[in-house]
This record gives structure tokens, sequence and C-alpha cells, in this order.
């Protein structure tokens, strides 16, 4: 399975966190998966952990080393990710958070996500 993580979801995956639901843990892990983080979560780690928010524990260096080092691919932001945003509904209002939706959706990848908001974008997003 193509899979791409929603940042908080890549976090946990990477520091541990005993919030990484089994099933997220499973689908990471599985062999068979191709797993891809977006340049989107790695610039948004990078703006809030420079803002001081406790919800980002490392730095966006260390993560995109810590991404590498997992084997985790990391998805460039095209103009076209950045266009398709624009043809999503209003569900949701973070930025970040619709990229990574839309860059899943024009892949396709199967978005991973711990946020009931960017579940309700497309059936093919799991929620974990």
């Amino acid at each position: 399975m193509r899979i791409l993580l929603d940042t908080h979801v890549a976090l946990w995956a990477l520091t541990d966190d005993a919030r990484l639901p089994p099933a997220a843990r499973r689908l990471i892990a599985d062999p068979d998966s191709e797993v891809r983080v977006s340049a989107a979560s790695v610039w948004e780690i990078t703006i809030k952990h420079r803002l001081g928010r406790g919800d980002m524990p490392i730095s966006g260096d260390q993560a995109l080393q810590w991404f590498n080092a997992a084997g985790y691919a990391v998805l460039a932001i095209s103009a076209a990710h950045a266009v398709a945003t624009g043809n999503l509904p209003a569900l949701h209002a973070d930025p970040f958070d619709r990229l990574l939706v839309a860059q899943a959706l024009a892949e396709p990848l199967r978005l991973i996500t711990h946020d009931r908001a960017v579940a309700a974008y497309s059936d093919s997003v799991i929620l974990v």
C-alpha cells in the first residue's frame, strides 16, 4: 500500500509515541507499504517547533533526518498539489492538512491521520 503520513502520525511513529494507534503501527511496519511524508509536514514541524509548540518535540531538520533514517520517502510539493487544495471543500481550515489531503488524492496515496476532519475528505483517508 502506498501511504502518506499525517504530520502527527509521522512524529508519533518516529518517536515511538504511545499515541500511535496499533493499526497505524501495522500499516507503517508492513514491508509491502511504501511510506511517504510530505515536505509540507517538514515545513509544519519547522514552523511550529520554532514557535515553541509543545506538540512539535523535534526540529524540522531533525525530523527530516529521522524520516530519511526510517526509510520514509519525502513527497515534494508541486504546483498541481497547491492548486488541488482549491478544489477541496471547506471541511478543514488548516492549510497543512488541506495540502496533505490534496497530495494524497493527486498521487494517489492513502493518507493516514488521527484527525476526523481530515478523514472526512475521502474514503481513501485512513482514520486511526
